[in-house]
Formats: C-alpha cells, sequence, structure tokens
C-alpha cells in the first residue's frame, strides 16, 4: 500500500526574537492524499503561511523547525537544503501571495518559467521555450508569446498571478500550495484564479493545500478545511462538516464575520473582538479564551486537545463545544453575566 502523499507529524515552528522565542507554529499534525484539497483557513497570524513554508522547508536560517513532513514516506524534515531544491516545483509547488515579490522583476517572465523545465526535466532551451509558452496559455494568458519576454511589471496583478501558477506547474507537481493566492486583486480575478487553480488541480490530479482567511473561499473548492488560531489547529473536518457541524467558537466567529449577500445593504460586518494572542507571552489555557463568547474559568486554566466530535474525522479543541449542552449552558451563562453587568452600569451612569 502506497503511504499517505502527505503526512505532517508534530510540527512547531519557532523564531527568536529580542523578547524571546516566538512560536508561530506548535505542535501540528496533518495528513493529505493524491488528489484531495486541504483549505488552512484562520486570521492574519494563525500561523497558515508559516506552516505552508514549514512543510517547503522555506524557511530563514535563524528559524527552528521540529517535527516531521512525510512527503510519499520519505521525512522532507531530513533532508539539507540541496536535496529539497531537487524536491521544490519538481514534487511540491507554491503559490506565493504576492507575485511581484516572488516573481524576478528583472528577468523576463518566459525565462523564470524555463529554468525549471531545464533543471529538473533537462529540456533543451528551444523545447523549454516552447513549453513556457504553451503553459501560459495554458493558464488563460492572452497572447503568450509575447507576454513571454515581458518583465513583470509589464503585466496586470491577475496575469502575474497566473504566471506564477504557470510557475508552480510547469513540471507537474504532486502537491500544490496556495498561499493567500487572491491576495489584493479584485473579486472577478479572484474567481478566475480560484477556478483556474481547481481546473488545473483535477486536470493533474494534484493533491492541494488552499491558505486564506476566508472561509467563504474554500466553501465549494475544498474536500477538507483545518482552522488555524495562535499557531495551532483548533478545528478540523470534511467541508461539509465543518459548515454544518461547527464546534469551535473560533471557527463560528469566522464563519459569523462572512459578507451575506441577504443581508440588507450597509448591515453592519461582524468582527471578532479583541486581538489574537501574543505568541512570545502565550496566554495559558485556551488561547481564544480571551475572545470566547463561551469562555468559563476552566478555559483560562487547562488548554483543549483536539477531541473527536460524532462525525468521524471532525475534531475540534474545545471544552464547551458549540451546539452541544455544555457550549448552550456556558454562552447562556454569559450573555446574563453580561446583561447584568450593563444593566448595573446603566444604574450606576443614572445615578451620576
Amino acid at each position: 500500500m502506497k503511504p499517505v502523499l502527505l503526512d505532517v507529524a508534530g510540527l512547531s515552528t519557532t523564531f527568536p526574537t529580542g523578547r524571546g522565542p516566538l512560536i508561530a507554529l506548535d505542535d501540528v499534525s496533518l495528513s493529505l492524499d493524491r488528489g484531495r484539497t486541504l483549505g488552512l483557513v484562520g486570521e492574519s497570524g494563525s500561523g497558515k503561511t508559516v506552516l505552508a513554508r514549514s512543510i517547503m522547508g522555506l524557511l530563514p536560517a535563524h528559524a527552528h523547525r521540529q517535527g516531521h513532513v512525510w512527503f510519499e514516506g520519505q521525512d522532507l524534515a531530513a533532508l539539507s537544503p540541496r536535496d529539497l531544491r531537487d524536491i521544490w516545483g519538481r514534487e511540491i509547488a507554491m503559490v506565493f501571495q504576492d507575485p511581484m515579490t516572488s516573481l524576478n522583476p528583472v528577468m523576463k517572465v518566459g525565462r523564470q518559467i524555463t529554468e525549471s523545465l531545464r533543471h529538473h526535466l533537462r529540456m533543451g532551451k528551444d523545447e523549454a521555450r516552447t513549453a513556457a509558452v504553451d503553459l501560459l496559455d495554458s493558464v488563460g494568458i492572452p497572447e503568450p508569446k509575447r507576454r513571454a519576454d515581458e518583465y513583470p511589471h509589464q503585466l496586470s496583478g491577475g496575469m502575474r498571478q497566473r504566471v506564477t501558477i504557470a510557475i508552480a506547474l510547469a513540471c507537474w507537481p504532486k502537491l500544490l500550495l496556495a498561499d493567500e493566492p487572491t491576495t489584493a486583486l479584485d473579486v472577478t480575478v479572484q474567481s478566475q484564479i480560484l477556478d483556474l487553480l481547481q481546473a488545473k488541480q483535477a486536470e493533474r490530479s494534484m493533491a492541494m493545500i488552499l491558505v486564506t482567511h476566508d472561509l467563504g473561499v474554500v466553501a465549494g473548492r475544498t474536500n477538507e478545511i483545518a482552522v488555524m488560531y495562535a499557531g495551532r489547529i483548533v478545528e478540523r473536518a470534511d467541508t461539509a462538516t465543518l459548515f454544518a457541524e461547527t464546534r469551535m467558537p473560533y471557527t463560528e466567529s469566522l464563519l459569523a464575520s462572512i459578507p451575506r449577500v441577504e443581508r440588507p445593504s450597509h448591515t453592519r460586518l461582524q468582527a471578532i473582538a479583541g486581538r489574537p494572542p501574543d505568541l512570545v507571552t502565550r496566554p495559558g489555557g485556551c488561547r481564544f479564551a480571551p475572545r470566547c463568547p463561551y469562555a468559563q474559568p476552566r478555559c483560562a486554566e487547562e488548554e483543549p486537545p483536539l477531541l473527536p466530535a460524532p462525525t468521524p474525522g471532525h475534531t475540534f479543541a474545545c471544552w464547551y463545544p458549540v451546539g452541544t449542552p455544555a457550549g448552550d449552558e456556558a454562552l447562556a451563562r454569559n450573555t446574563a453575566s453580561n446583561e447584568a453587568s450593563n444593566k448595573a452600569a446603566d444604574r450606576a451612569a443614572d445615578g451620576r
């Protein structure tokens, strides 16, 4: 039996800072098989990009990584940078969130594609050039021959992102990491880029990790979703289950913050109160507790592990899960306490 394509076990990444070690990724484990898509969701700073880069091994020299990243049975975490370069592009590829910083500004687009073709597939110059033009055409860039001889600054944002996708797909990788691939693009272009990624994934039977802060983006484009908060996975399930049977209050808050077409015009958007925790001086207990409407004293004292839900494959990290008697009771208790506090404050204000 073939091993799972990607198996991440106990992966942690720490960055030294002047204030002490910053644990950006904390004991993350996940797996992904061939042809499937995992959505990785969370606010900025939750650890999504660090996880993607830790899987690839694309970390600064001062970063400290622990744990294992098994790819087709081979532990990538044990490989040298030189050995990893033979895997990047050929086996695993990445689409970065900002094409202007990931593309070489002084190198023509075509050459940026042919480099990987010549290195990994040992193509000749003319053969690689023809393949590069075909790739640009396949990702929907008009006049691909002309565009191949242009520089990144001569292209629109949407076309630059298509170029990064063409580079990532050039050597037919088995796993594609797409890190916020629609950042700074307008809504129409966002949809086109996501549709393109989905079509290329199906065409090539790739596995894909789609990193985003928007649950709406992954709703119809993934098989599974993992929600991250403060460097940890706090809920994971297949996509339909996560939306129908949300258990983690943070996931519920992310869902509530999605703009909805059915709401009246000018409806105020819902935001998650407070800020994510400082990852240098992390609080004890559940890291979401200071912002959580369900939080109880236990949440500030004990960090919940990933617990299994009744639905197979669904796990969550919460002592008072959404939609359970314990969660309903905790929410009702907090709501009553807040109402009592507000009334007391109103009486005190009237007394002045």
